[in-house]
């Protein structure tokens, strides 16, 4: 295998794939609630992009767990699209654990990778109408 050949996945797009259960319900979600449209459609899916990223909701053959962050979004001013996302109806996970505590919805996390220049992170996580749990994060300099 050639060097080129074992760097294809690095030069590759990434693209997340999120189940849907019901593809009319969650466009209407993705719509008035997150201000999103899809790029794009087929039959069982739909295309969204954000930031030249794209991500599909498909219908899957199972359910979605949503027990962790399946997708997420950095953005520079977390109040801002937190407030803006409530506004819309969008109701944010509240979480009480140790070492990790929302106030508004909004974590404070401690650390970051270092090719970010960060030393935190702001976190917020909320579901979509299918049970996908998605975030926001706000890189602390």
């Amino acid at each position: 295998m050639s060097a080129e050949d074992r760097n294809a996945l690095a030069r590759g797009r990434v693209a997340t794939r999120l189940p849907a259960q019901d593809l009319d319900r969650v466009r209407r979600f993705y719509s008035e609630r997150l201000g999103l449209e899809p790029v794009d459609e087929r039959p069982g899916g739909l295309l969204y992009r954000c930031g030249g990223v794209d991500f599909a909701l498909f219908l899957p053959a199972g359910a979605s767990p949503g027990t962790f962050t399946q997708m997420g979004w950095e953005v520079d001013d977390i109040e801002a699209v937190v407030s803006e996302l409530k506004r819309r109806g969008v109701v944010f996970e509240e979480v009480d654990l140790p070492g990790l505590r929302t106030r508004d919805g909004i974590a404070e996390i401690d650390g970051n990778y270092p090719s970010k220049g960060a030393r935190g992170e702001r976190g917020a996580w909320f579901r979509d109408s299918e049970g996908n749990m998605l975030g926001i994060g706000q890189p602390v300099v």
